[in-house]
């Protein structure tokens, strides 16, 4: 097949997606056409079908398989299809991995890393929670092992929560060598449960879509309420700590208007809030590199950035 990062302007497309969104809408001259989302593991495709009624259009919902014909322009910066057929696609016209999104490493070496990590946790009651959600709750796992960690904006892939939750583990891990005040346990504790509540906030692949929960409370509230729920069923587990567990991960988005109910008021905090940020955009940054036009220098507007992106050039 050929897969959305290698269409550009003028490019025709015959070939089998996964209809991710569709919606009906209609002209300033009030005439009705659909706006289609089209995905496969390299990304989403922006697609309008303006003549709906077409005998070449067929009927189809949202998350199927769709064969689509049609051709690809620029719109705004950004390459648009627009489809003159389309119809369900029949069951061996696809193969359903090739179009989820999903980590460029290894999730098997990412768990085993994050697994080490957790086993360097000294603290007997930070250790005793860490292995009750990354070990001994299955059902957890297998949801954390293939979730996203965001809708779109950054590790919004299969194995995107693992990939984040290690990355934003190993940054706090080397603040931890450097900052002598901070409580190393503590700290890599609080950067491997900071996005846990993620599981119940965003749906599973390939709907990725925010659930009711994620809607009503967001993955930092119920991720606060998952912790608590662990630490009830460990005997004797400190007062003070459960608070500093769940205050770092109140505070991990830093700033109010970022949707953090509370700002960081202790150092381990504070230091998993940069990691969190620093991970984010880094990432955000380098899928806004990866998905430019090979050659192009500057990259347009990024409404994340509020800047105008260019790459890097190194004599």
């Amino acid at each position: 097949m050929r897969f959305i990062s290698e269409l550009k302007d003028g490019s025709r497309i015959q070939d089998v997606y996964l209809c991710k969104h569709r919606q009906s809408a209609v002209t300033k001259n009030g005439k009705n056409y659909e706006n289609v989302i089209l995905q496969d593991k390299t990304g989403q495709l922006d697609a309008k079908i303006w003549d709906p009624t077409s005998d070449a259009i067929h009927e189809f919902e949202a998350l199927d398989y769709i064969y689509v014909a049609g051709t690809v322009s620029m719109f705004n910066g950004s390459p648009q299809a627009s489809l003159k057929q389309v119809r369900k696609a029949d069951p061996g016209e696809y193969v359903p991995a090739d179009y989820l999104p999903v980590t460029k490493y290894n999730r098997k070496a990412m768990y085993n890393e994050l697994m080490a990590l957790a086993g360097s946790v000294k603290n007997p009651y930070l250790s005793q929670l860490l292995r009750s959600f990354f070990v001994e709750d299955k059902a957890f796992m297998q949801i954390f092992y293939g979730h996203s960690a965001a809708k779109t904006v950054h590790h919004s892939f299969v194995g995107g929560l693992l990939e984040h939750t290690l990355s934003v583990t190993r940054m706090c891990d080397y603040m931890a060598a450097h900052y002598p005040a901070i409580n190393r346990d503590l700290l890599i504790t609080c950067a491997m449960l900071h996005d846990i509540g993620k599981v119940r906030e965003l749906s599973a692949f390939p709907v990725n879509e925010y659930t009711d929960d994620g809607q009503l409370l967001g993955h930092i509230m119920i991720g606060a309420e998952m912790v608590h729920d662990h630490i009830k069923a460990i005997e004797g587990f400190p007062e003070m700590l459960e608070i500093q567990i769940k205050h770092c991960i109140l505070a991990h988005h830093g700033e109010y208007e970022f949707g953090s109910p509370k700002k960081p008021a202790i150092i381990e905090a504070l230091a998993l809030n940069l990691a969190d940020n620093a991970d984010a955009k880094l990432e955000t940054m380098s899928e806004v590199l990866e998905s430019g036009a090979d050659g192009d220098a500057w990259l347009g507007w990024n409404r994340f950035f509020d800047s105008n992106l260019r790459r890097t050039e190194v004599e």
